[in-house]
């Protein structure tokens, strides 16, 4: 007897769909097989002319700071309903800034104890990013003790206030190294960016369609450049997150063709899969990302990356804000970033396999087994026996139009606004409970837990 066998549906695993059950014991998978084998059930789940799927790992999230209004309670409900079962979240050193939300200098370890805090009402189970954000001796002693803490990776940017110079980067990525730990790249040459947007500031180019002329796409790939260079001779594995265009696309291609996929790994984001910079015109200052939503041509450089491997994954860089707080006069005051919990798995299933023809199997290696192997969590986005039993139920024939009325997100917007869609997420279980169930949230807040992570190969 186990306590739930989902019954009829097709399972995608990374390599294959086949008609097959789901059996779930407590937290772990039993079972995955012909309906015959399959053990007495407390509950049957039927999943007839619908897909199930291991649960989508986004490992690229911004919850509870100054870059989401988003708490721990309305983001993993978002996240939920849109068939995210684990999320990585950033851990943040304290500065003192324009950006910053302290008055006070603070540490990695007590970024990350600050947002296990929050995360004490979470419905899904969600890791942390270690996020340096000053050239400051004392955080390189600290990382082997955030390491210790089960975060291995540690980002770093190279633009913003935040924005570290090569110097001290090069010195952080031979420490990653030393500790086999890994860095998350935020690339785009800082002070180019600076010099246009003082420059459109000058020459009052606040429209929304300056924005993404502000951040060209060079300035991505030079950043990405400099920083897989530096990573490459210290030895230290880098994952290039948010790629947004052909020019850095190819700069990852030629370093991991050099020096192997155990070396660099690297992501693209839904937004950039699917919106083209015509999206400015259309909806104003709310799809205002960084990188930018960038040209047609970057759109297939992204797919063309992805079928080629350059890109292992597919994440969100979801950000919570309100319309408010975007549409305003000038770009250069708006928010960066946008929600997309909810809607990533859907709107990617519909670009992705619907448009484009690729496949399930491709599907689920970008959204779930490879960011879950890449971040060392070997018990997610897979189906196995004896790991998490996260899966969705996933109907692939719903087709339905994306509203913000539907938002668990606090943000009430979203850039995917009046899209229609086909693929909708039925039933999303979280370690064998059901946590969404057509369309609500049915679990309480806290089932979600805290990760820690080991740092793990990357020849996967």
């Amino acid at each position: 007897m186990v306590d739930t066998v989902i019954h009829g549906g097709a399972v995608v695993t990374p390599t294959e769909t086949v008609e097959a059950d789901v059996a779930i014991d407590g937290e772990r998978i039993a079972a995955v097989g012909d309906p015959d084998s399959m053990p007495d059930a407390d509950r049957v789940v039927d999943a007839t002319g619908k897909l199930v799927l291991p649960g989508v790992v986004d490992p690229h999230v911004h919850i509870d700071d100054m870059f989401s209004i988003d708490t721990y309670e309305t983001a993993t409900r978002a996240a939920a309903l849109g068939g995210t079962t684990t999320y990585i979240d950033f851990a943040w050193q304290a500065w003192i800034g324009d950006l910053s939300p302290w008055d006070e200098e603070g540490t990695l370890l007590e970024g990350i104890e600050r947002k296990r805090e929050k995360g004490a009402g979470a419905v899904v189970d969600y890791g942390l990013h270690g996020a340096i954000t000053r050239a400051d001796e004392a955080v390189l002693e600290e990382l082997e003790a955030v390491v210790e803490a089960g975060v291995p990776s540690i980002k770093l940017f190279t633009a913003y206030e935040i924005g570290l110079e090569n110097g001290f980067m090069d010195r952080v990525f031979n420490r990653l190294a030393d500790l086999d730990a890994f860095a998350v790249l935020h690339t785009e040459e800082g002070t180019i960016c600076d010099e246009r947007t003082e420059r459109f500031q000058r020459e009052g180019k606040g429209d929304p369609e300056w924005y993404p002329r502000s951040r060209p796409d060079y300035a991505e790939a030079i950043a990405a450049e400099a920083a897989a260079r530096m990573a490459m001779e210290a030895g230290c594995r880098y994952y290039g997150i948010h790629t947004s265009c052909r020019k850095s696309a190819e700069v990852l291609a030629r370093y991991r063709e050099q020096y192997g996929e155990e070396r660099l790994r690297a992501e693209t984001c839904t937004h950039y899969t699917t919106l083209d910079d015509s999206i400015f015109e259309e909806l104003g200052h709310l799809p205002m990302i960084a990188p930018p939503i960038r040209k047609p041509d970057d759109v297939e450089a992204m797919f063309e990356h992805l079928k080629r491997g350059t890109l292992d994954v597919v994440s969100t860089d979801h950000c919570g804000y309100t319309e408010e707080s975007k549409q305003v006069t000038n770009w250069w005051d708006s928010k960066f970033g946008a929600n997309a919990l909810q809607t990533n798995l859907p709107v990617f299933h519909d670009e992705a396999v619907n448009r484009r023809g690729f496949s399930y199997p491709f599907l689920v290696r970008v959204l779930c087994r490879n960011p879950a192997r890449i971040f060392g969590l070997q018990d997610k986005g897979t189906l196995d026996p004896g790991t998490d039993a996260d899966v969705v139920v996933f109907d692939p024939t719903e087709t339905y139009t994306i509203t913000a009325e539907e938002n668990a997100s606090a943000a009430d917007f979203s850039i995917y606004e009046g899209r229609e869609v086909t693929g909708r997420v039925k039933q999303t279980f979280v370690r064998g409970e059901l946590v969404a169930d057509d369309g609500e949230i049915v679990a309480e807040e806290g089932h979600g837990q805290f990760l820690e992570r080991e740092s793990t190969d990357w020849d996967c």
